[in-house]
């Protein structure tokens, strides 16, 4: 539906009393000691930022958010109804309705969801997920990892595609890990389930029982090669590839 030429002036006049309260407060932001580096930043009235952090472009900052000092926060990052700790840094990435620790680092692209509670000094990497969970200090938690419904202790390291299936389409349940835990790539924690201190996960395996301290869980088969078994499927595949890379010559 075209808009009327009031229906247009009512819109622009909305717009710009939006970018002047917006700018606004900026200026006092900046007033106060923060720095912001662009004007494409919205931080809302009701959000705190302490002297000395610093925003960048692309920011969004609501509801009852809290900075402390020292904190770098985006580019291109959403934190809502979050407090972040000194000196922490998320980039990238969206922070909604939880408690990040000092010396953190956040991003890129972390999904940190409602009830995420960090100590000091962890680290949540690119395409990394949590939900609902506790993280004592020093967990690095680097990529690819989905953490819900847990309590982990700290300087714990999680390998790549790090799984907690905490749903089974009726309830939730939680999964327990301990302090100084290494838990292997592509592992799946079965919940409820227990990893105690000082405790490995095989990479690739899905642990559906408690791994007791200091002990490996490891459940998966043994690899087997079958013999010759590729090679008649991957003849007419290699053939293709070949004249397609003579082709290219």
């Amino acid at each position: 539906m075209e808009l009327t030429m009031q229906q247009r002036e009512a819109a622009r006049a909305s717009l710009a009393a939006r970018r002047e309260e917006r700018l606004a407060v900026l200026e006092e932001l900046i007033a106060a000691g923060v720095q912001v580096m662009s004007e494409d930043i919205y931080v809302e009235r009701s959000v705190q930022v302490a002297p000395g952090a610093t925003l960048l472009p692309g920011t969004i900052l609501r509801g009852k958010t809290i900075v402390a000092e020292g904190c770098v926060i985006g580019p291109n990052t959403l934190l809502e109804n979050a407090v972040v700790g000194k000196n922490t840094t998320v980039n990238a990435s969206q922070v909604y309705d939880s408690t990040l620790g000092e010396n953190n680092k956040i991003g890129p692209y972390t999904h940190v969801r409602k009830d995420t509670v960090t100590g000091y000094g962890v680290h949540l990497g690119a395409y990394v997920e949590t939900k609902n969970s506790n993280f004592a200090m020093g967990n690095t938690v680097s990529h690819l990892t989905y953490i819900g419904d847990s309590d982990v202790g700290k300087y714990c390291n999680f390998g790549c595609g790090t799984v907690t299936c905490n749903y089974d389409g009726e309830n939730k349940f939680r999964t327990t890990i301990g302090d100084y835990v290494f838990v292997g790539c592509n592992t799946n924690l079965v919940a409820p389930v227990t990893v105690g201190d000082g405790a490995y996960t095989a990479a690739g395996s899905t642990i559906t029982k408690d791994v007791p301290a200091g002990d490996m869980g490891i459940a998966r088969e043994r690899q087997t090669n079958l013999e010759g078994w590729a090679k008649p499927k991957m003849q007419a595949y290699i053939a293709k590839k070949q004249k397609l890379e003579a082709e290219s010559k």
